[in-house]
């Protein structure tokens, strides 16, 4: 019997999008086809205008010669414990809620490999798969059931500055995709700390989700040896598997949209149709105007991905 697309497993000679990088290699469906070449990297590399380099270790590591860590004692665990028994993150965000960062030990730290507060650093740990979609290009698929609170990967790629993701995107036509995404993260003396990730021409499997308006993974900032974030996503809920893997480009856990959202831009450019054909889909993709013209104000509390 031929292979059917329905059967994304079927034998073939695979290729794998992650280029031996990561723990389990990513395939890609349908056989013979591939998305556009790009470099691939499990994890941010500094690009132009990044602030910090993301591969310098900048914190200290933690004494506990014991596993698991536990919070007090352990100086990367500053409240309560991230991570359940079972890898699962603790406290899912939902709704208006803000995700909580969490800080894991790193390679300074003096407890051992197995500590449970390390758990995006050890990389992918479900079978994913890169796949051609109807409507949204290429697309990234389970193919195997991830509980929720799981890790599922990361979206990395060139951390980059403010001023050098604004000329990109400016020098992007109508018909080019953005992959750039803006990251704020509101700390308790009122400041704002902001990442800027582009994985168009180096990044990771993380680059081929889509967005949901009702999404099954949340971003959350997780910090490990540098205090430039890792944006680490979730499984929201149970995921099957050939599921679609998706989160919303808005940095919001369920995306809320004003019924007086219009479809063009004040300076009448088009907004970019959704396809995420959820019931409460918005039917336009979130959009992040302080990326096309220096904000007026800092602090900008608005994240987004168009």
């Amino acid at each position: 019997m031929a292979a059917s697309e329905e059967d994304p497993e079927a034998p073939t000679e695979e290729l794998d999008i992650a280029c031996g990088l990561e723990n389990l290699p990513v395939s890609v469906w349908p056989p013979g086809a591939g998305p556009e070449p790009f470099q691939y990297t499990p994890s941010h590399v500094a690009g132009p205008g990044a602030d910090a380099d993301p591969a310098q270790l900048t914190f200290p590591g933690c004494t506990c010669r014991s596993a698991p860590c536990r919070p007090g004692p352990c100086s990367c665990l500053r409240h309560e414990d991230s991570y359940d028994d079972r890898s699962r993150l603790r406290h899912m965000a939902s709704g208006a809620q803000c995700a909580q960062p969490v800080f894991e030990c790193n390679v300074l730290c003096q407890c051992p490999d197995r500590c449970r507060n390390r758990v995006v650093q050890r990389g992918l740990q479900f079978r994913l798969q890169v796949f051609k979609t109807e409507q949204k290009g290429w697309g990234l698929r389970a193919l195997e059931c991830i509980p929720k609170g799981r890790f599922v990967c990361e979206y990395a790629g060139e951390v980059l500055g403010g001023s050098e993701v604004r000329r990109r995107i400016q020098s992007q036509t109508i018909h080019d995709s953005n992959y750039i995404i803006a990251v704020r993260e509101h700390v308790w003396n009122g400041q704002v700390i902001e990442t800027f990730v582009d994985p168009a021409h180096i990044g990771n499997v993380g680059r081929f989700l889509n967005h949901s308006c009702e999404p099954n993974l949340l971003m959350v900032p997780v910090r490990t040896d540098s205090m430039v974030p890792r944006l680490a996503l979730f499984a929201a809920r149970d995921i099957l598997p050939l599921e679609e893997l998706s989160y919303d480009y808005s940095g919001r856990f369920l995306n809320r949209m004003d019924c007086e959202d219009q479809a063009r831009l004040d300076d009448g450019t088009l907004r970019k149709p959704c396809y995420c054909g959820a019931q409460a889909c918005a039917a336009f993709l979130p959009y992040d105007g302080s990326l096309y013209c220096p904000p007026e104000k800092p602090g900008v509390s608005e994240e987004g991905k168009v």
